[in-house]
Parts: structure tokens; C-alpha cells; sequence
């Protein structure tokens, strides 16, 4: 089983601190820049519960043929045995084009939430640790910046993962 969601748009600016107190006591605080300019980044994650190992993949926007191309990714990282996706109903995730690629890959399954439960996606909670250890208290330039910081954190947090419960 993997649980299977988007993040984003994350966008080159600089995010929040991490949570944190200050040496002389008082929360730690930055500016924000809240600008929505053209280098969008989207990331999709794929949470493998058993073991807490994760897929991840940044592209420049959500849609169909990306999707496919995280299925791919996901199929690769699980060479054998069935597997079930879990996520949420999207139409990228259920689309003409998708069902046909999906019909190539016998192996792979979808297990859709129902709409508005996502907190049953433990996907989500996995996105709370990255975005502290992908995101938080940094600056990205361009895209390329947060690409990196993706794969460094996805390969950081599979480094110490564990099964998800």
C-alpha cells in the first residue's frame, strides 16, 4: 500500500521558521514574502506505510501526465507484488488517460478517500514532517532550489523511517 497526495504550489520565497524559541525566550519570526510568481512547483509524495520509506517528485504543475509519470516512479521503487494506491479523488487521478495507463500496469491499484477525509491519507501527516525539514526557515530562488530540498529531505527522512502506525 502506498498513500499517495500533491503538495503545493510550493513557490520560490522564503518560508516560515521552523517552530523554535529564540535563546532569550520569545518565538522566532521572519518576514514572509507572499508573491505567487510564475515558477510554481508542485510535489507529489507517496508514503509506503510497512516501513515509512517515501517517492517523491517535483514537476512544474498537477496534471495527468505527471501523475503517470509518479506512478511509474512508485512502480519502480515496488518491483514486485500488488500495489494499492491510496489518494484522493482527483481528476488527474481518475482520468480517461490515466484508467488507460493504469490498464498497462496490472500491478497497480487505486483505493480512492472519500471526499473531504483526507486526514485517512497518512500521506498528509508526512507531508507535516517534510515540510519542516524540506521547507521551513529557507528561501528558494527558483524551482531548481526546491527540487533539491526535496530530494535531500525525502532522502534524509528515509535514512531514519519507520513504519507509520
Amino acid at each position: 500500500m502506498i498513500c499517495a497526495d500533491e503538495l503545493g504550489p510550493v513557490i520560490p520565497r522564503t518560508f516560515p521558521p521552523a517552530s523554535a524559541w529564540s535563546p532569550d525566550g520569545h518565538r522566532i519570526k521572519a518576514e514572509l514574502d507572499y508573491s505567487r510568481g510564475p515558477e510554481k512547483t508542485w510535489v507529489y509524495g507517496g508514503l509506503r506505510p510497512a516501513d515509512g520509506q517515501a517517492v517523491t517528485m517535483t514537476t512544474s504543475s498537477r496534471n495527468t501526465a505527471f501523475y503517470q509519470q509518479f506512478l511509474q516512479q512508485i512502480e519502480d521503487a515496488n518491483p514486485t507484488g500488488e500495489i494499492w494506491i491510496v489518494t484522493d479523488n482527483l481528476s488527474s487521478h481518475n482520468s480517461v488517460s490515466t484508467r488507460a495507463w493504469l490498464e498497462d500496469h496490472p500491478r497497480i491499484h487505486h483505493a480512492f478517500i472519500p471526499v473531504g477525509a483526507c486526514w485517512l491519507n497518512l500521506q498528509e501527516g508526512w507531508w507535516r514532517v517534510f515540510r519542516k525539514a524540506a521547507l521551513a526557515g529557507r528561501s528558494f530562488a527558483n524551482r531548481d532550489g526546491i527540487a533539491y530540498a526535496t530530494t535531500l529531505a525525502t532522502t534524509h527522512l528515509n535514512s531514519r523511517a519507520n513504519p507509520w502506525i
